[in-house]
């Protein structure tokens, strides 16, 4: 009887409400996992909301966490709370617009490989093997390496 109470305890402790993702330390990356994302400026839906996002998959950088909200940051430096939801562990990277022109997405990590792919500024896709510069960048399965200063959502945060 006494085990059994005691198994009773330990169960009960854990949490399978939230995915192992959401118990990662901030700050981290996550992306958003709907087809339409509200920003608040608070963490509940008592706040108003301040942005809808309309991009599924765009990354964000995760800063603090409370209860079930995250508070995130985009791509412009805009901060403010998302319900966890919403949210998804994949790891995503944006095309940056600075040059205004497509971006090279090349066969091997090297600036002298060959040109596989060109990525319009804004488009996004998933970031692996992020390592030296370089990050393989996929886009609904056309894959290539893109140099890190071309896209947001690689850089190290811890």
């Amino acid at each position: 009887m006494r085990i059994l109470a005691f198994m009773l305890i330990a169960i009960s402790g854990l949490s399978l409400s939230e995915p192992a993702t959401a118990q990662q330390e901030p700050p981290y990356w996550a992306s958003i996992d709907e087809p339409e994302a509200r920003m608040r400026t608070g963490p509940s839906t008592e706040y108003p909301t301040m942005w809808i996002y309309k991009r599924e998959k765009l990354p964000v950088k995760i800063l603090a966490r409370y209860k079930a909200w995250r508070k995130i940051e985009d791509h412009e430096g805009t901060q403010g709370w998302m319900h966890a939801r919403l949210l998804s562990a994949s790891h995503t990277g944006l095309v940056l617009a600075t040059s205004g022109k497509p971006v090279a997405m090349r066969a091997l990590p090297s600036g002298s490989a060959k040109i596989v792919w060109m990525a319009e500024p804004g488009v996004v896709g998933s970031l692996t093997q992020c390592e030296k510069g370089w990050c393989l960048f996929d886009v609904t399965g056309r894959r290539g390496y893109i140099s890190t200063d071309d896209v947001w959502g690689d850089e190290p945060l811890k």
